[in-house]
């Protein structure tokens, strides 16, 4: 299966549909009258529409188990169309379309099975899925339309010095891209307070977008990132560092040591993440892409 520990629990949503067509208006008849000999058909293919979505992990290899928090089954009888809808909701890592089509499709089958012996004319016109929400890309959108540009600095005296090479740095800007934010500049500096905060100010007033350090938030006497950026904030953003703190202590201890930073200058974000690779790696993981909300509501303010 494919590796999704990186990813947080969201609420995700999927809506999935199938349509069971029947050969006469007779065999519609018998379904609404309940007079179809194996039983309710209706009350039967829900029942097995529920077990479906519950156990498609054990139908699908790659699907993940998760926890299937809510299913709605409803149908909608259309001449000789019968369509079913299915709802899934779960807050876990990844989606539930797959659950929502597989019950779907176990409630189509169903309907089939207890109607073949009255109707030999019975097909299953297709299964396809009408909506999914909370994944990432739910968020797409507002990159597209806000065009968001970043400055990743990183902040090392080793670094900068040239005694070691920069992969923190870089896999900032690896997981930048993916989310297609612009990187319009890219700097290794020392762990000088002054220093820091001239860069930041100077790429705040070109109203970059985004400002990503990652350096310095750690508890050695050369750690000033924090000490640095604080100042400046306009308006913390806490919820952000809680976030990320709260997404490395399921996986080290040490991760309640970090002194990440966030918050607005102006209207760019600026964040201050761990040094480490791993670290730098997990902080982008923790907050990306839900961050991304922060500027369709900037931008929605600039609009009013």
């Amino acid at each position: 299966m494919v590796n999704i520990t990186h990813k947080n629990n969201t609420l995700r949503k999927a809506i999935a549909q199938a349509v069971v067509k029947v050969s006469s208006a007779d065999t519609i008849k018998a379904v609404e009258e309940k007079t179809v000999p194996k039983g309710d058909v209706f009350e039967m293919a829900k029942t097995a529409g529920l077990f479906a979505a519950k156990r498609t992990s054990d139908m699908i290899p790659d699907c993940h188990p998760l926890p299937v928090e809510y299913t709605n089954i409803t149908y909608n009888i259309e001449d000789l169309e019968i369509y079913i809808n299915v709802e899934v909701h779960t807050i876990y890592k990844t989606g539930v379309e797959v659950e929502a089509m597989h019950a779907a499709s176990v409630v189509a089958l169903t309907m089939y099975d207890m109607l073949k012996p009255i109707d030999k004319g019975i097909s299953i016109e297709k299964i396809k899925l009408l909506e999914k929400k909370g994944g990432k890309t739910d968020y797409r959108k507002v990159v597209e339309e806000n065009q968001i540009s970043a400055t990743v600095i990183v902040c090392s005296d080793s670094i900068s010095a040239g005694e070691k090479q920069d992969k923190a740095g870089k896999v900032i800007m690896e997981k930048l891209k993916a989310y297609q934010v612009a990187v319009e500049d890219y700097q290794v500096i020392p762990d000088e307070k002054e220093t820091i905060q001239t860069l930041v100010k100077e790429k705040c007033a070109k109203k970059v977008n985004l400002v990503i350090l990652t350096g310095g938030t750690g508890l050695s006497p050369r750690d000033v990132t924090p000490e640095a950026i604080q100042p400046l904030l306009e308006r913390p953003i806490p919820g952000i560092e809680e976030a990320i703190r709260a997404y490395g202590q399921d996986r080290t201890p040490y991760s309640m040591l970090s002194r990440s930073v966030s918050g607005l200058i102006g209207n760019t974000l600026v964040l201050a993440l761990p040094g480490s690779t791993k670290g730098a790696e997990e902080s982008m993981d923790a907050v990306f892409p839900a961050i991304m909300h922060i500027f369709r509501v900037m931008a929605a303010f600039k609009h009013d």
